[in-house]
């Protein structure tokens, strides 16, 4: 069971948390990985691409010449795909990319980025969130403190107006519930900062 430092927003110890082995020391599985994160993208593809058929085309429906004793090819529409400005053959059309995935599949992959990011160092546990303002300037500070990159996964239970206020206009810091954290969200960001209360929530729930 690893034993995780807990830090206040000045990056000073003041205690330690207890996580489960089955959530935060699971073996990495890359290919399941790979699959939450491909379940994630194609959910949030918008699928509006489209191409005009003949039928959506600008031009007249008329029959160019008439069909026989021209010995030209014959041709029912200036709208037909083998012509220029003609309509798309089998083109792409809109459509939902999104897909079922197992949901022990995606806790699984939710495992092992937690388990990656505390392996790699990733992954820090702070006591909590408790902002005296919602400055934003503030709170930059405080990441700071916690050697927090640019790119930082903040995940909280209940409502923190502070918090919320503070993160909201920094570049790449982004504010989630625990219950909406994808294993896409875990990867996407260099740097996970969870409380501790959190913590331990994932560590009771992903068992």
């Amino acid at each position: 069971m690893p034993k995780v430092d807990v830090v206040d927003l000045d990056n000073t110890v003041v205690g330690k948390v207890d996580l489960a082995d089955e959530v935060f020391a699971a073996p990495v599985n890359e290919a399941l990985l790979y699959e939450a994160v491909r379940h994630y993208r194609a959910g949030v593809r918008r699928g509006t691409h489209k191409t005009k058929v003949r039928g959506k085309v600008a031009g007249s429906g008329r029959k160019l010449w008439k069909q026989k004793g021209t010995g030209r090819a014959r041709i029912g529409s200036i709208r037909s795909p083998l012509w220029r400005h003609g309509g798309t053959v089998h083109g792409p059309q809109p459509r939902d990319y999104s897909y079922h995935l197992p949901k022990k599949m995606l806790l699984g992959a939710l495992r092992s980025a937690l388990s990656a990011k505390l392996r790699d160092g990733e992954l820090t546990v702070v006591k909590g969130f408790d902002l005296e303002s919602g400055k934003t300037k503030d709170f930059r500070r405080a990441l700071d403190r916690l050697g927090a990159a640019r790119s930082v996964l903040l995940v909280s239970n209940g409502e923190n107006l502070n918090l919320e206020r503070s993160s909201r206009n920094l570049e790449g810091v982004q504010l989630l519930p625990s219950r909406q954290v994808h294993p896409y969200h875990l990867l996407e960001h260099q740097r996970v900062i969870l409380s501790q209360a959190t913590a331990v929530k994932l560590s009771e729930s992903l068992r």
